[in-house]
């Protein structure tokens, strides 16, 4: 949402490289719960993750271009 109020196009890719930084921080705290005893299974919530990833990726990458 904050990407989409960008004041221009180097802001806006500024910010989905923030967006893209927080993906993988919750990529390091899911392989922690992997880890954790009795931690219930996150391997959904990686799937996501990588979907959201990819996503962000494509976006940057589109950006980047024009």
């Amino acid at each position: 949402m904050e990407a989409q109020n960008a004041e221009s196009k180097a802001d806006f890719i500024h910010k989905i490289k923030i967006a893209a930084k927080e993906a993988d921080e919750t990529q390091y705290w899911l392989t922690l719960c992997d880890y954790a005893n009795g931690y219930p299974d996150c391997d959904h919530l990686n799937l996501k993750l990588q979907e959201v990833q990819r996503i962000l990726n494509a976006i940057l990458g589109t950006a980047k271009k024009k």
